[in-house]
């Protein structure tokens, strides 16, 4: 018999999708704060792209929480890789606005014709995180097409 408290299940959101744009004009969408505000459609507060930078986005409150989503930037390659933190939520709350701490990572790769662009938004645990998955599952597709035509191209 084990001692061992079992692990939970954790679950990753991916999406990839090819622009007609080169990295550089996908990159200027994802790492300008007004742009960001435009295609997340939550205003970044303080964002910069750089190393060890903190920042906010605001979303709906839920329960005992404030609807602030708290990140900060953990890594900056420019033209090929933004990842950063994704917390928020509350202990109190056990559907949406539970407490969340995930990571956001885009990768950029030119390819023929355009920019692959993959978003991997990682460590929900399961079921916990259940309601918060699914909308960001639906949410993050959704958010795709904008950033293609904010930064002016279509996707693939």
């Amino acid at each position: 018999m084990s001692d061992a408290a079992p692990t939970p299940d954790t679950q990753d959101i991916v999406v990839d999708q090819v622009f007609s744009h080169a990295p550089e004009t996908i990159w200027k969408a994802l790492t300008t704060s007004e742009l960001m505000g435009r295609w997340i459609q939550m205003a970044p507060t303080g964002f910069e792209p750089v190393n060890g930078k903190q920042f906010t986005l605001q979303t709906s409150s839920a329960g005992a929480w404030d609807g602030v989503i708290h990140c900060e930037v953990l890594e900056v390659i420019r033209n090929e890789r933004l990842c950063y933190t994704w917390r928020g939520g509350h202990d109190g709350n056990a559907q949406y606005g539970s407490r969340l701490d995930t990571i956001v990572t885009w990768t950029l790769a030119k390819v023929d014709g355009g920019t692959r662009v993959r978003l991997e938004h990682s460590g929900f645990v399961l079921p916990k995180n259940a309601t918060t998955f699914r909308n960001l599952s639906e949410g993050w597709k959704k958010t795709f097409g904008k950033i293609g035509s904010i930064s002016g191209g279509r996707a693939h």
